[in-house]
């Protein structure tokens, strides 16, 4: 791992692969670290003739933290809203998808594929749409456009993402059952639960570098970002859309409105996928990727 300065920040990364061949960039989701994107993914997909990387987003893992920012009031935030105001956040998706932009200026990299799942998938989304000129290809994984009027998640689901884990230092065995019960939930029905693989994601991201209090901040900046879809339309890039059928948390609905928002982009639904990305997939996702990279004009 190595730590670069980018768009102000420290940004902590890691690269796969030959520095000389065409760049993928896979950026993760809320609150989640950059070992999400597991090592034999990146191998695999760096073996198809691709330099990885994989980094933090900031307030994540070991890129900078803003603990200097007091957590957001999501009600004053929902009212402001509702209201149509624009309430003030720390930072916004757009923020973070100028730290992925610098992290490439920072490793000289002119464009690369964007690759991004969950809230990552918006920040990729965001990089294809800003900075067109530096995106080669996109991957809009398990992600939305901030359309306003799509199908929420299941309020169980919400319930089980926003309330407060046990602390992990004083009671370990309470921590990793909320955290299992929850990656439990949103996993989907296509292939078994792996609940020690899952017990020991968690737990390296914990000892990595656990840090609870960035997400209501990530939380905040999707929900200020708002509806992307004006802008998912001037996209160019060749853009492949993956959704899970059984997604609780960002519903398939949200999957086949990104696909529809951005010109020709392809729609991959899997079925029975959940919120969640087995290695049982790997194959398919990473063959889906490649793709897609290989429809961008350098290739």
């Amino acid at each position: 791992m190595t730590v670069v300065k980018a768009n102000g920040i420290d940004l902590a990364y890691e690269s796969l692969g030959d520095g000389a061949d065409e760049a993928i960039l896979l950026i993760a989701g809320l609150g989640t670290q950059m070992i999400r994107w597991t090592v034999p993914f990146c191998e695999a997909l760096a073996a198809r003739g691709y330099r990885v990387i994989r980094f933090d987003n900031r307030d994540t893992g070991r890129s900078t933290h803003f603990h200097q920012c007091p957590p957001p009031d999501f009600g004053a935030l929902a009212a402001a809203l509702m209201a149509g105001q624009r309430p003030e956040v720390s930072y916004t998706l757009h923020d973070m998808a100028a730290d992925a932009i610098g992290l490439l200026d920072a490793l000289a990299i002119a464009r690369a594929h964007a690759v991004g799942r969950s809230m990552g998938g918006m920040i990729a989304q965001i990089m294809a749409s800003e900075h067109p000129g530096r995106v080669l290809s996109l991957t809009s994984i398990m992600s939305s456009t901030g359309n306003p009027m799509l199908p929420q998640a299941a309020p169980d689901v919400m319930a089980m993402m926003t309330c407060p884990a046990p602390d992990p230092v004083s009671d370990e065995a309470g921590f990793l059952a909320h955290r299992l019960a929850f990656a439990r939930r949103i996993a989907g029905s296509g292939h078994a639960f792996d609940e020690e693989a899952h017990r020991l994601l968690i737990l390296e991201e914990t000892r990595r570098a656990y840090y609870p209090g960035g997400s209501g901040r990530q939380i905040a900046a999707m929900a200020v970002t708002g509806d992307r879809r004006p802008r998912l339309a001037t996209i160019t890039a060749p853009t492949l859309v993956i959704h899970g059928t059984d997604d609780p948390l960002i519903l398939p609905a949200c999957g086949q409105d990104t696909a529809a928002s951005i010109p020709n982009a392809d729609l991959m639904l899997i079925e029975r996928m959940g919120h969640d990305l087995s290695p049982a997939l790997d194959r398919t996702i990473i063959e889906a990727i490649d793709r897609t990279a290989r429809r961008s004009s350098r290739r």
